[in-house]
């Protein structure tokens, strides 16, 4: 990766748009605020489709390659000319409300859809993604009619090849044209942002959701009962942070009969987010070389186990994206999971809110970077910077912080970003709530929580003066 900075902000919680953060107006307001920074990266939370179950969590989508439909801008699509009429004034929400965000935008879409409106271009991108968009479709039809989890409709309909009865099917093509929409606000957004001289990374979960459409297109490829359930499901051991571990339950994919296809399936995946993203984040990257499974139905880690992921194989597979990915290599690392990273090539990750146990070796502190690494202040599942200083660090780990940095004067935030730009890491990563020097209420997901997560919105824009103050940061220090 170029030396440079990035923000992550998700699109979720960028400002305006209807109860959501979405693709019209303020995205591209929050673009030229990078471009006046002299920004090189802005990082996003995956785009997957979320759904109300799974707290809209986008680490728990029923869709890895379908866009999240309430991200949809009907400002944007009045300007493209896809809409039949005006579309509402919405007074911004505090917080992101998924559901309000589709239940309006899906009456637009569907007006839309019955008008033909782009169905030339539609039917083009239709038969350019059919491998992934037409199961979608189906999917998001069949759900509508049945209702969630796939293991419970119909028995005829819990494989993905039956026939659809005829308005069924006209709702699947419904769920395609809403794809066909997403896709293309978000390729002229991305457009748009590098023309910025911005790049956009990516995120890719490891795991779907279990009722989700990969799991029942892509039955045969997770470890699964003959009735759907299941086998196993993901997590992580119990640790000195959690006795019991985390169980995250989503099903583990079966890596031998992936393996027996060429990787084909998840190689797929990669490649058509890779025409999204300028660069794509793995999410949970220790799994790809080993991962904790659980028997389903336990309700907690401690009965997991390890069982060995594809390692280096898989990725031999998708050889010639390689310098797009980035490992997210934290929490319970060991030596495998370093040497699978460093023989592909990947930078991986360090955060400085880890750095202050009192250990001079500790990976996250500073001195200890290399040049293949993205650097945090904290990520999507850390408290802001304020609100770890305040709340959760100890008295020792403040002391050592300052000590570190040699004092700490104005906002402690900005103290925090000047040390991660001085490092020599290739890239650095600032959420913007660390750029604001926002509080602990402005968190976005905390672990082992299961609501309430995922709804943090800006309700403006960042002001010109944090991007003046960013781009001499990156002046000073080569980025």
């Amino acid at each position: 990766m170029l030396r440079g900075f990035g923000v992550l902000l998700p699109v979720f919680s960028l400002p305006g748009g209807c109860h959501v953060g979405d693709m019209g107006p303020e995205a591209y307001g929050f673009a030229q605020f990078l471009a006046d920074a002299e920004a090189t990266y802005w990082q996003v939370l995956p785009l997957g489709h979320t759904a109300p179950e799974y707290d809209d969590s986008p680490y728990s989508a029923i869709s890895l390659m379908a866009g999240n439909p309430p991200l949809i801008s009907l400002d944007k699509m009045a300007q493209d000319g896809l809409l039949t009429k005006t579309p509402p004034r919405c007074s911004p929400a505090e917080r992101a409300d998924y559901e309000a965000a589709w239940g309006l935008k899906r009456r637009y879409l569907q007006e839309a859809f019955e008008a033909g409106l782009g169905r030339g271009e539609f039917e083009e991108f239709a038969a350019a993604n059919g491998w992934w968009l037409e199961p979608y479709g189906r999917y998001m039809a069949l759900r509508e009619a049945y209702g969630p989890p796939w293991v419970h409709w119909p028995p005829k309909f819990k494989r993905p090849g039956a026939r659809l009865p005829e308005k069924i099917a006209k709702r699947a093509l419904f769920y395609q044209y809403v794809q066909y929409i997403f896709w293309r606000q978000w390729s002229d957004l991305k457009r748009h942002v590098n023309s910025l001289g911005v790049f956009v990374v990516g995120d890719l979960p490891i795991y779907p959701a279990h009722d989700s459409v990969d799991v029942w297109e892509g039955q045969p490829y997770f470890k699964l009962a003959p009735d759907g359930t299941p086998l196993y499901v993901s997590g992580v051991p119990p640790d000195h942070f959690s006795p019991t571990g985390q169980l995250w339950g989503t099903p583990v994919y079966d890596w031998e009969a992936l393996r027996r296809g060429g990787y084909l399936w998840w190689a797929r995946r990669l490649r058509r987010l890779l025409t999204a993203f300028d660069y794509i984040r793995l999410d949970h990257f220790r799994g790809y070389a080993a991962y904790w499974e659980v028997p389903y139905g336990e309700e907690t880690a401690v009965n997991g186990r390890w069982a060995p992921g594809p390692g280096e194989e898989l990725f031999r597979a998708v050889e010639d994206v390689l310098p797009r990915l980035i490992a997210e290599d934290l929490g319970l690392i060991t030596p495998d999971v370093v040497e699978l990273r460093r023989r592909l090539g990947i930078p991986g990750m360090r955060v400085l809110q880890f750095a202050w146990d009192g250990n001079p070796a500790n990976e996250h502190k500073p001195h200890n970077y290399e040049r293949d690494l993205v650097a945090y202040t904290g990520t999507h599942d850390n408290n802001t910077i304020v609100g770890w200083w305040l709340e959760e660090a100890t008295p020792r780990a403040r002391r050592e912080a300052l000590a570190y940095m040699g004092g700490c004067r104005g906002a402690v935030n900005w103290c925090f970003a000047r040390l991660l730009f001085s490092t020599v890491a290739d890239a650095v990563v600032v959420p913007i709530q660390d750029v604001l020097g926002l509080g602990g209420d402005a968190r976005i997901n905390k672990p082992a929580t299961p609501r309430g997560n995922w709804k943090w919105r800006l309700h403006a824009q960042p002001p010109p003066a944090h991007a003046r103050r960013l781009r001499r940061l990156a002046k000073l220090y080569g980025r």
